[in-house]
């Protein structure tokens, strides 16, 4: 599993943002510290509620210079309406080739009802160096990340943090 310390597997992925345009992670550090927030499936309950709590919460992300980013297994086109219905102004990246599950360790199966290689509910917070320096995995899709901590992790790892 990917952990604080680690270098963040490199990707390029759809990243459904009005467009679905490639977004590759190395290209975007520029814009780090980055919140990679690993979701089950767009339009359900927790799922749901996780992205409207990072919506709401994105001016504090957005004050210490982070950028936040959904990823979930959902095509590019889903996640599209996804962002309209629920007025989410940053992008989601689709990894419907399951690539990013798989190299950060995260993905699951949802036996009794049927579904493989969803996403679990985790957050990575990476420095413009490409570091992770914040992980946070959970096995329960019901359970959503400690907010606070993620923004306390992104402001962290900021540019003005180093100075």
């Amino acid at each position: 599993m990917v952990a604080e310390g680690d270098d963040a597997p490199d990707f390029t992925a759809p990243l459904a943002d009005g467009d679905v345009e490639p977004f590759t992670l190395s290209e975007n550090l520029d814009d780090a510290p980055l919140v990679l927030a690993f979701f089950p499936g767009a339009f359900t309950g927790v799922c749901t509620t996780e992205m409207c709590t990072f919506q709401d919460q994105l001016a504090s992300f957005e004050d210490v210079g982070a950028t936040v980013y959904g990823v979930s297994v959902d095509l590019p086109f889903a996640l599209n309406e996804f962002r309209d219905q629920e007025n989410l102004s940053f992008g989601l990246i689709s990894d419907t080739e399951k690539e990013l599950v798989d190299a950060y360790d995260v993905r699951m199966d949802f036996a009794d009802l049927g579904v493989e290689g969803v996403a679990k509910r985790s957050v990575f917070v990476v420095d413009q160096d490409g570091e992770v320096t914040y992980s946070w995995v959970s096995d329960d899709p019901g359970v959503e990340p400690d907010y606070d901590a993620v923004a306390e992790a992104a402001a962290a790892a900021g540019p003005s943090a180093a100075e």
